[in-house]
């Protein structure tokens, strides 16, 4: 319940997309430099976990709409990072791989992660980090 006090900077909403917009912009710097952009980097990491999977269960599970999944796969795509291919002809589904490249890219954009998990623990804390992505993949997961 909020108190009575509270005003519309005390929103929820607005203290979490503040805090994603900070967390973007440190991988980013680190993630950059191996030519790809934090989202792309998460999106070659779902792959990479789950070969072949559809357009629609990696919406799903990075929680996209579809439309902005196509439009965030086509430059790895063009790229020649991420292969699709149409499951069978009896359906629209399209199974999602890395390329030789793309699994390349995600390599070296790794270690630059890794850099960005190091300098983001050591601002914040490993065990609050711990923390913090529990809560926040809690959340993601209600109902």
């Amino acid at each position: 319940m909020t108190s009575p006090d509270s005003t519309y900077l005390d929103c929820n909403c607005f203290a979490i997309r503040q805090a994603a917009r900070f967390v973007s912009q440190l991988y980013e710097r680190h993630v950059s430099q191996a030519g790809v952009t934090a989202a792309q980097f998460t999106l070659l990491a779902a792959i990479q976990r789950r070969p072949g999977t559809t357009m629609a269960e990696l919406a799903d599970a990075m929680v996209m709409e579809r439309t902005t999944l196509v439009r965030a796969l086509k430059p790895l795509q063009r790229d020649g990072l991420v292969t699709a291919e149409q499951q069978d002809a009896g359906t629209r589904a399209v199974a999602l791989n890395l390329s030789e490249a793309g699994g390349k890219m995600l390599g070296e954009a790794a270690l630059r992660w890794k850099d960005a998990q190091k300098e983001f623990e050591q601002k914040f804390g490993q065990e609050r980090a711990g923390e913090l992505r529990k809560t926040l993949l809690d959340l993601t997961s209600m109902e």
